[in-house]
């Protein structure tokens, strides 16, 4: 075997035919997505309702139906940026495939995408999300009985370090700095900053810092005990089939309780609009939300009382406050909680509260782990609401696909055909094992059989 040439100093040729170009089978994920998403008409319903953010006349941008699968693109292949999502669109020929886009033509850069974003308004982000969630309760995956509600924070586009105050608008330093020479030294040390800092309480307050370019974010504590400015996102799920009915996005220093009833009404009002097609009605249980399941940091007398109100069951895990004194608080209160307690101690309200950790963990596990969205690249609420929206939407279309191909994204299908091809090869092994082993008592018997034949001929 001869040693080949380094070719990337060699002069290409002028002209390529087109037969000569490398051709790709294709994935068969995105093969499926494709085809389901052209079947119920998802291009010419992008295209009708971003036509007025394009002009008639001057040079052709992204067409919408390639920037919306482009931000599925994201979820599917776990890229957190939309830089990311262009080089991967760029360097892979199915996705080239699934964009529309030959191997002559170049997808769309990372600068364009974000430029369409922008222009594209936050409306029909919500729209095309409903569009998916439609398609799931035509398809049986939405019965909307029974609402699981968590939260999680997602790490913002800013660092500590670059806060300012509000009032005066100083840097951290520079307040510190002023600290210091009121107190006495005329030339404070970065040591001398570090002590006054030590000894001060309310240092990182909300209602005196905010940052200069994400004015959204939140000084928050994450889930690892580390502090940095956050957003909080919050997830309504399906407790019977895992369909995430809405996603809302919150500054990250509201309370849970502070935030339930406008993520409820949020999914009330897409589980309303899924049910005005008959399909989907049909499908739907006949009395959607009357259930709500949440942990305990959602536990709260008006919270309980308003959702009791509303003739809503609660299945909210209750802290242990110790024994409550209900003395001049309303009797509605009293009889709230203790109807809550009453179902989370039942049978029933145990399996919600189990299932509710498993449904809720996994959607979040999908989006911001394997889907690469627990630290954000973009800054202000709207930004960061577009790719949520569209990037939750992905989540749900996994749920569709699963059911058609048992698995919900690329690399789940392709582990799935590595299972699949590990057993056969196994299977096969075995087989012929047994045929090998197998092999000399055929032959022994297959010479004793030829030989009682040449005795039977002779006689």
């Amino acid at each position: 075997m001869a040693m080949g040439n380094d070719k990337r100093g060699m002069q290409q040729p002028l002209f390529i035919e087109a037969a000569a170009l490398p051709q790709t089978p294709g994935h068969p994920f995105y093969e499926r997505l494709n085809a389901l998403l052209d079947l119920h008409g998802f291009s010419s319903y992008v295209e009708e309702r971003c036509v007025r953010f394009y002009a008639d006349e001057g040079r052709p941008s992204i067409p919408p139906v390639v920037y919306f699968k482009m931000l599925l693109v994201g979820y599917f292949e776990g890229l957190d940026s939309e830089r990311g999502i262009a080089w991967r669109a760029k360097d892979s020929l199915c996705l080239r495939e699934f964009l529309g886009y030959a191997l002559t033509e170049s997808p769309p850069d990372h600068s364009s995408l974000s430029r369409t974003r922008r222009r594209i308004d936050l409306e029909t982000h919500r729209d095309v999300f409903q569009w998916v969630l439609t398609l799931l309760a035509r398809d049986g995956l939405v019965q909307a009985k029974t609402v699981g509600v968590d939260s999680t924070t997602l790490e913002a586009n800013a660092a500590m370090r670059t806060i300012v105050r509000r009032d005066t608008g100083e840097s951290y330093e520079e307040f510190l700095t002023g600290l210091a020479q009121a107190s006495g030294i005329e030339t404070p040390t970065r040591q001398d900053l570090a002590t006054i800092d030590k000894t001060r309480k309310n240092k990182a307050s909300n209602k005196d810092w905010t940052h200069p370019y994400d004015p959204d974010a939140r000084i928050t504590k994450m889930k690892d005990g580390t502090t940095h400015l956050a957003h909080k996102a919050e997830h309504a799920v399906d407790m019977d089939t895992g369909a995430l009915l809405a996603v809302a996005l919150h500054p990250a220093d509201h309370g849970d309780a502070q935030t339930l009833e406008a993520t409820l009404e949020k999914a009330e009002q897409n589980v309303e609009q899924a049910a005005q097609e008959t399909d989907a009605q049909r499908m739907m249980h006949e009395t959607p939300l009357c259930e709500v399941v949440a942990d305990k940091g959602y536990h709260s007398n008006d919270t309980l009382t308003s959702l009791t109100e509303d003739q809503i069951r609660t299945y909210i895990s209750e802290p242990a406050r110790g024994r409550r004194a209900w003395a001049g608080k309303p009797e509605p209160y009293r009889h709230a909680v203790y109807a809550n307690r009453r179902r989370i101690k039942g049978e029933r309200g145990k399996r919600l509260l189990r299932k509710r950790g498993e449904l809720i963990e996994r959607s979040f596990a999908h989006c911001y782990e394997t889907g690469a969205m627990r630290r954000l690249y973009l800054n202000g609420r709207d930004n960061i609401l577009k790719r949520l929206l569209i990037h939750t939407a992905a989540f749900n279309l996994g749920l569709v696909i699963r059911t058609l191909a048992g698995a919900g994204t690329p690399r789940q299908l392709a582990e799935a055909l590595a299972q699949g091809l590990k057993k056969a090869s196994e299977l096969i092994q075995e087989r012929l094992s047994f045929i090998i082993e197998s092999l000399p008592r055929l032959l022994r018997n297959n010479h004793t059989m030829k030989r009682a034949a040449d005795q039977l001929a002779a006689v």
